[in-house]
């Protein structure tokens, strides 16, 4: 229509894009233009040939359907709905009535088309024939009218933007959080993942001592073994009585205190050396019996093979009588050296 083009070139739109607003509704007159151009305005102009026409429900009354009774009113009056045939319906009485009014607000309806949708949107259903005439409007009422009208539909664009901008700001706030939860799953699955690893290295490292721990006990034996074998070889050749095992391995305990009292022989010349490790941490005692020339590290290492508690490079020694703290240089020292011959009790600290 060249005077729904005028009127929306006159309101400052581009004729470009008047051009694709009225082909784009098939000419259904100004508001839909006007909806069209104010919903694709950040949108560039396509080409003309290829525009189709919006299909549309109704092409007798294209209308907002947030629009109010005032603004069908003033779209009526601008030509841009067309009226409605039922207006001037059948019989003289129907011609004679100029208005339709509603009896339970008082408003006046130029025709049945805005009254029926009056019904629908207030719920009202009592109407009456009115012969109070609707002055139509003049020309600058018509382009204040359309004015509110694009107005409000900006007000409705600005507030459904914010309300969008408040909806993407709740859902990145979501995704924030389930990013920081999977970050923290993360970090606790590394932590139980180191965890594992250290316990697996401590399994490890109990399991060597362990393995040190029989080795050299059979080293040992294999040397005890070897020094009766050698001991009864020499009785046989020099016609001696064979030694039994209990000589072999030297005199009972009370036998060699009281050989060691009558010859005044010092601890320090026992081979072999008694222990009583008792745990800080409470627990059964431990008892071993290492060589006298073998270093204190040698009883951390037989403690961390009986027990997980007890790692070798961190447990440390002490004597209650004397008392004495034993400390990581004496580690290498023999128990000769560290006077605890031919017995001692110990006290361990994991």
């Amino acid at each position: 229509m060249a005077g729904d083009k005028d009127t929306l070139l006159s309101m400052g739109f581009d004729p470009a894009r008047v051009e694709w607003a009225l082909k784009a509704t098939g000419n259904r007159g100004l508001q839909p233009a006007m909806d069209h151009i104010l919903e694709h305005e950040g949108q560039p102009v396509p080409d003309l040939n290829a525009v189709t026409q919006q299909s549309s429900t109704s092409t007798s009354a294209p209308m907002d359907v947030d629009a109010d009774d005032e603004d069908i009113e003033a779209l009526k009056s601008l030509g841009v709905l067309k009226g409605d045939a039922g207006a001037t319906g059948e019989g003289g009485d129907a011609a004679e009535a100029k208005s339709i009014k509603c009896s339970e607000c008082g408003k006046v309806f130029k025709n049945t088309a805005l009254a029926n949708y009056h019904a629908e949107k207030s719920g009202h259903d009592q109407f009456e024939e009115s012969t109070e005439e609707l002055k139509p409007l003049t020309e600058e009422e018509k382009k204040q009218k359309l004015e509110e009208l694009k107005q409000k539909m900006a007000e409705k664009r600005a507030k459904k933007a914010v309300e969008d901008a408040k909806e993407q700001a709740a859902n990145d706030a979501i995704r924030r959080k389930a990013g920081k939860d999977l970050n923290k799953i993360r970090e606790e699955l590394k932590i139980k993942e180191a965890e594992k690893e250290a316990a697996a290295k401590k399994r490890e490292k109990l399991e060597d001592a362990k393995a040190r721990a029989a080795i050299k006990a059979q080293i040992e034996a294999d040397k005890k073994a070897r020094a009766e074998k050698a001991a009864r070889e020499k009785a046989l050749r020099e016609g001696k009585p064979l030694p039994d095992a209990s000589a072999a391995a030297g005199p009972s305990r009370p036998a060699a205190a009281a050989a060691t009292a009558n010859t005044g022989v010092a601890g320090r010349d026992f081979k072999e050396t008694r222990l009583q490790i008792r745990l800080s941490t409470g627990g059964q005692p431990l008892t071993t019996t290492l060589p006298s020339e073998a270093p204190l590290r040698e009883v951390a290492e037989f403690l961390a093979s009986q027990t997980m508690d007890v790692d070798v490079d961190t447990v440390s020694f002490a004597q209650h009588f004397p008392r004495k703290v034993f400390t990581r240089e004496e580690f290498s020292k023999s128990l000769k050296e560290l006077g605890l011959t031919p017995s001692a009790v110990l006290i361990a600290t994991p």
